[in-house]
């Protein structure tokens, strides 16, 4: 296992230069946490790349605290100011962010040793209607991807199992989940794991794994059904619920305003990626790593295969992306319409404007929001187009607000 990898690098270990943080025990429910009237974190620094980049001033801002590994959040629909979040460990929380207060929700027995865990949250499109919610998680005592709906109310429940997916090893499980713009349930799957994507995965579209998947999860009679005009639906070699292939592990994406689905998918050694995810489309991993043919330094051909929008090299930038979302807030006016993430490992964040045309988009032309004393997990968008990351180390929740310095 890489343990540069995002999650399976925090789970006690400490490999290629990361310092493990250590799984924790799972977040006391009992009272809620409270942080009044928070200062900013320390201002960034810019260093490397960073220092010759635009910069665009913003602060960090606690709003919940002694949140255990928080691997998803989102706004919940018709509760405007209230986010949910989810742990590692399986506990899901709300948080009240005017408050600062954070309050149980409900808890699911999980696997959570690497990467796997609780992973993955969305609301239904008319959940405020219906109180239909979906989870991605590795159910307790097994390497498994499972994807469940559950229904709201006084005891959230499970209804129903939609996809359950094996894992051959304990890591790259991606685990996001993503209603997209026509209604349709987007699940990313990782390579399965280990290194180097032992088994093939990534360019076999016989398997689930290494792919994103478009499901309909309208019928009440069937886990889910294949959208008739997913693009491998009738070819004798695919799995037709595949949307698009060849990604190693897409931790976190989001449907940009335009509709387009923007992709963090974690590279093996030396490079990550943004990629803009479409229809029938092959990404390239495990020939290539980014832009780069893979194993480094062995031919290979990149017909047929989709160029990231952005990479950055380990040697500059850090070594494991975590997605984020285009900012449409109106706090900072220099984020609006840009694509904001970052690096669990460095902590750098970054925004970027995406390309129209999907032109590859250099490495300098990221604007630097500076690199912060936290690892960032996992990223949300508030009601109001606020953006909100979780601090996998820090134990928190940050909102991106204005710069008061």
């Amino acid at each position: 296992m890489q343990a540069r990898k995002f999650l399976g690098a925090v789970a006690g270990f400490a490999l290629g230069g990361l310092v493990a943080v250590g799984v924790g025990s799972p977040p006391s429910c009992a009272q809620p946490a409270v942080v009044a009237g928070a200062p900013p974190l320390d201002a960034p620094t810019f260093t490397g790349l960073d220092a010759r980049r635009r910069r665009i001033a913003v602060d960090l801002v606690p709003v919940a605290e002694g949140i255990d590994q928080p691997t998803d959040i989102q706004a919940i629909p018709g509760q405007p100011g209230t986010l949910a979040v989810l742990t590692k460990t399986g506990a899901a929380l709300r948080v009240n962010v005017a408050a600062r207060k954070v309050h149980p929700w409900f808890t699911v027995p999980v696997e959570s040793r690497s990467e796997l865990g609780l992973l993955g949250l969305a609301f239904h499109p008319r959940y405020a209607e219906n109180g239909r919610f979906f989870l991605n998680y590795s159910p307790a005592g097994a390497l498994k991807t499972r994807v469940e709906e559950w229904v709201d109310g006084p005891r959230p429940a499970p209804v129903r199992v939609i996809l359950e997916v094996d894992q051959p090893y304990a890591n790259h499980d991606a685990g996001q989940l993503a209603f997209g713009p026509d209604g349709m349930l987007y699940v990313g799957l990782g390579d399965g794991g280990a290194a180097d994507d032992p088994h093939g995965h990534g360019q076999n579209t016989r398997t689930l794994l290494g792919s994103m998947l478009r499901l309909d999860v309208e019928d009440r009679a069937a886990p889910y059904r294949v959208p008739p005009d997913n693009p491998f639906v009738g070819h004798p070699t695919a799995r037709p619920e595949i949307w698009a292939y060849g990604l190693r592990n897409p931790w976190r994406y989001a449907f940009a305003p335009d509709g387009r689905l923007v992709v963090a998918d974690v590279g093996q050694d030396l490079f990550e990626e943004i990629t803009i995810v479409g229809r029938g489309e092959n990404h390239g991993w495990n020939r290539r790593e980014a832009d780069h043919c893979f194993p480094p330094g062995q031919a290979c051909s990149a017909a047929g295969m989709v160029d990231p929008v952005y990479t950055y090299a380990h040697a500059d930038d850090g070594s494991s992306v975590t997605g984020g979302a285009v900012y449409t807030g109106t706090e900072i006016p220099d984020l609006k319409g840009k694509y904001v993430f970052a690096d669990f490992v460095s902590g750098r964040l970054w925004a970027l404007d995406l390309p129209a045309d999907r032109a590859p988009v250099a490495a300098a032309q990221a604007h630097a929001l500076g690199a912060w004393p936290i690892n960032p997990a996992t990223f949300g968008v508030g009601h109001d187009g606020s953006l909100y990351v979780g601090d996998f180390r820090g134990r928190r929740i940050l909102k991106l607000v204005r710069t008061a310095r």
